[in-house]
C-alpha cells in the first residue's frame, strides 16, 4: 500500500469516527515496500458488572435504579429453588404454585433438565438456523409425533409463536387471493406482548397508548368467548366488504382472562367455520400445553383438530423457547425467507425441550397432573363451600386451575398476597381469580400443603 493510500484510508476513519481512532501513519524513506500503521486506542474503559454477592442487601435499589419499571413486583428476591419450592435471600421458604408462571414444569434444579443444560452448553449452544440442529429435528420430530402436527416452527417465546402463527394466517390467506385478511380472537384473550400478538388479544387495557389513530393493527375483529352466535356474526363480518377470513386464534382454555374452559360445541363450530370458508383454525397453547391441562395439548380435552397451534412457557421448563406447529397446507405455506428467528430452535433450547420431554413421558407426568388436579378441584370446593362469601366458582382443567374471588372488600390479588404471608405463592388470572399453576410433578402432600396455606389465608381475611 502507497502512503498516500494510507493516509487517505485514515482521514476517510477519522472523519467517520472521529473521536474513536486516531490513525498514525509513518512511512520509511528507506524503503518503498514497507510502511509502518500504528493504531492508538482511545475507546472508553468499561466498568465491569457487579457480581450477586456484591450486591449484598441492595440489589432492590438497584434494580429500582437500572430496570424499566414495566411489572409489578412482590418484594421477594429469590435466591434458590428445589423441587416445588424457592428460597428468598431473607432465608425463607415458599412453596412455589406459579412455576414462574406455568413455565418450570418440572420444577426448580430438575436434575434431568440441569445435566442436559449443561452437557449442551460444554458441546455447542448455539450456531443460527443457518446449519442442521440435531437438536432441533429432535424436538420437532418429538412434537409432531405427538400432536396433529406436520411441521413446526421454533423461536424464543408465547408472543413470538404467535406472531409467527398470525404471520403463517395472512401468508395463506394471501394465497387464496385475499387482499383484507381477517383474524378472529375472543374478547379477554391474551396472545402477547408484541404488537400483533397484543392486536389479537380483545382485551382494551393493554391497548391503551399502542395504536396509531385510535386503532391497532387493522385486521383483527372479536366474538365472545364460548359463544357461538357471536362467532357466526364475527364471521360474517370478517367476510363481508371485501374481506375474508384468514383464521379463527383461540385459547383452548382462556388463562389470562379468569381460567375459562373452552366450550367443546364452541371449539367445533369454530372448526366447521373454518373448513366453510378456508381459513385455519388456530390455538394458542402456550399457557396450557405441554400437559398442563392432563393432556399434552389442551385442544385435547375439546375433540377439536387444529391447523395450527402455538407453544411456550413448560416448553423448555424455563429455559426461554416458543414453537408453532402446523398440519395439512398451513405446514408447507411458509418457505425459506417468510420468516426466521436467530435464537430459535438453537442446541441449548432445544436440548432443554428434549430433557421436558423426556421426563413428561419417562415419569408419567400427565397421570400425575390429572390426579393432583382432581385433587384440587376438590379440596378449593371444600374451602368456597366452607367460605361462600369469600370464594365463588372453581374452574379450569389439570393444574390449571383458579377459584374465584366474589367478596366485595376482598380482591384476588389481596388473597395472594395473604397466601405468601402463609409461605404460599399463587398469581392472579383476571380480575378476580386466584390461580394455581404448580410445577407437573407437585405431590400429594405438597398440594395439601398448598390447599391448607391457601385456607389460613382465606380464614384470615375472614376475620
Amino acid at each position: 500500500m502507497k502512503t498516500t493510500s494510507v493516509v487517505y484510508l485514515a482521514a476517510t476513519v477519522a472523519a467517520l469516527v472521529p473521536s474513536a481512532t486516531s490513525f498514525v501513519v509513518s512511512s520509511s524513506a528507506s524503503s518503498s515496500s514497507t510502511t509502518a500503521l500504528s493504531v492508538s486506542s482511545s475507546a472508553q474503559k468499561l466498568s465491569p458488572p457487579k457480581s450477586i454477592s456484591e450486591l449484598g442487601d441492595n440489589s432492590e435499589e438497584l434494580y429500582n435504579e437500572n430496570v424499566y419499571e414495566t411489572y409489578g413486583r412482590y418484594k421477594l428476591t429469590i435466591d434458590s429453588g428445589e423441587g416445588c419450592f424457592l428460597k428468598t435471600t431473607d432465608g425463607k421458604t415458599y412453596l412455589d404454585c406459579v412455576s414462574g408462571i406455568a413455565t418450570c414444569a418440572l420444577g426448580h434444579n430438575n436434575k434431568e433438565l440441569t445435566t442436559a443444560i449443561e452437557e449442551q452448553m460444554k458441546r455447542v449452544h448455539h450456531v443460527s438456523n443457518l446449519y442442521y440442529i440435531p437438536e432441533q429435528a429432535a424436538l420437532a420430530e418429538w412434537l409432531c409425533s405427538n400432536s396433529c402436527a406436520d411441521k413446526a416452527f421454533f423461536c424464543n417465546s408465547g408472543a413470538e409463536s404467535n406472531e409467527a402463527a398470525i404471520k403463517l394466517a395472512r401468508r395463506h390467506a394471501s394465497n387464496r387471493g385475499i387482499t383484507k385478511p381477517v383474524i378472529i380472537s375472543a374478547h379477554q384473550s391474551f396472545h402477547g406482548r408484541t404488537l400483533a400478538a397484543l392486536s389479537a388479544t380483545q382485551q382494551p387495557k393493554y391497548h391503551k397508548g399502542f395504536g396509531y389513530d385510535g386503532e391497532m393493527v387493522q385486521g383483527f375483529d372479536a366474538c365472545t368467548y364460548n359463544d357461538i352466535a357471536s362467532l357466526e356474526e364475527a364471521v360474517q363480518r370478517a367476510t363481508s366488504d371485501g374481506k375474508g377470513l384468514a383464521a379463527i386464534l383461540l385459547e383452548p382454555l382462556q388463562g389470562e382472562g379468569g381460567i375459562i374452559p373452552g366450550d367443546p360445541a364452541f371449539f367445533a363450530r369454530a372448526r366447521e367455520l373454518c373448513d366453510e370458508t378456508g381459513a385455519l383454525l388456530m390455538l394458542d397453547e402456550v399457557q396450557a400445553g405441554m400437559g398442563r391441562t392432563g393432556t399434552l395439548w389442551g385442544h385435547e380435552q375439546l375433540g377439536v383438530v387444529p391447523d395450527v397451534f402455538t407453544s411456550a412457557k413448560a416448553l423448555g421448563g424455563g429455559v426461554p423457547i416458543g414453537a408453532m406447529m402446523a398440519k395439512g397446507d398451513a405446514a408447507t405455506t411458509f418457505g425459506p425467507g417468510d420468516h426466521a428467528s436467530t435464537y430459535g430452535g438453537n442446541p441449548l433450547a432445544c436440548a432443554a425441550g428434549l430433557a421436558v420431554a423426556k421426563y413428561i413421558c419417562d415419569h408419567d407426568i400427565l397421570t400425575n397432573v390429572q390426579q393432583r388436579g382432581e385433587q384440587l378441584q376438590k379440596g378449593l370446593e371444600a374451602m368456597a363451600a366452607k367460605y361462600p362469601t369469600i370464594l365463588g366458582e372453581v374452574r379450569g382443567w389439570g393444574l390449571l386451575r383458579g377459584v374465584e374471588c366474589i367478596a366485595e372488600d376482598i380482591t384476588a390479588g389481596e388473597l395472594v398476597g395473604a397466601a405468601m404471608k402463609e409461605g404460599l405463592l399463587l398469581v392472579p388470572a383476571g380480575a378476580n381469580v386466584v390461580r394455581f399453576v404448580p410445577p407437573l410433578i407437585i405431590t400429594e402432600e405438597e398440594l395439601a400443603t398448598a390447599i391448607g396455606r391457601l385456607e389460613a389465608a382465606v380464614k384470615s381475611k375472614a376475620n
